[in-house]
């Protein structure tokens, strides 16, 4: 296995840098979605080959990917795409149970009634299990869904947090995904979310809401804990 290089800064040529900003796309991609497994071992070597790419471009991808901690340097063996913990799990779910309540609190009233509908028609939609393509359509517009309506909250900064921390569960969300289809589910869940906003019923969208957080913690605890396929994925207490 090929040795770790040195996680240091770089200054790179413009083309070296568009090359390692194509490496930085594409494994961050392969990450989130899972192509790359939790807890797989890597090389540059085999990343520039699964890319095309050389070895340059791939390390930079790599120090990047180090300091946003999805990837970790093995002295002397490789890297390690970062582990899906326990804690992780509960440590993001807590704080999504904070901000998505007291975002539907706020939007009730002045969301804009036409957009929310458009994006639960996505979601209606569904996706099929283990496609990683149509989860992945599926989760953007869920995203979108919940970003539209902490934006109608009027809170710029209650938005950017709710919008990176949805970004960072897309990983978690691809292993629950991935175990059970629950567009049925979910479909109730906006319907009656974006009645409770059109109405301007504060209290009954965040009691709502809390209730799509909860769930998809479910979703996501019983895809670890139950499923056979968990056993191929590195799920630790941390």
């Amino acid at each position: 296995m090929d040795a770790v290089s040195p996680l240091t800064a770089v200054s790179a040529p413009p083309v070296q840098q568009r090359l390692s900003d194509i490496a930085y796309e594409r494994i961050k991609h392969d990450i989130i979605r899972c192509a790359l497994a939790p807890g797989e071992e890597v090389t540059e070597a085999r990343l520039g080959v699964r890319l095309g790419l050389g070895k340059a471009p791939v390390r930079a991808a790599l120090m990047r990917l180090s300091q946003e901690g999805l990837i970790r340097a093995l002295p002397r063996r490789g890297y390690l795409v970062a582990p899906v913990t326990l804690r992780d799990v509960q440590d993001i779910f807590q704080f999504r149970m904070l901000l998505e309540p007291e975002a539907a609190r706020l939007a009730a009233g002045r969301v804009q009634g036409d957009r929310l509908r458009q994006l639960d028609a996505v979601c209606r939609a569904g996706y099929v299990p283990g496609d990683r393509e149509s989860e992945a359509d599926f989760l953007r517009a869920n995203r979108d869904f919940h970003v539209t309506i902490a934006e109608s909250s009027g809170n710029a900064r209650l938005t950017s947090t709710l919008a990176g921390l949805l970004d960072e569960m897309e990983r978690l969300l691809h292993l629950g995904l991935a175990l059970r289809n629950r567009t049925e589910e979910m479909q109730h869940e906006h319907k009656t979310l974006v009645d409770a906003l059109i109405r301007g019923d504060g209290e009954a969208a965040a009691g709502i809401a809390a209730e799509q957080v909860d769930a998809s913690r479910k979703m996501v605890m019983d895809a670890i804990l139950s499923s056979p396929l968990a056993l191929e994925v590195s799920i630790r207490q941390a």
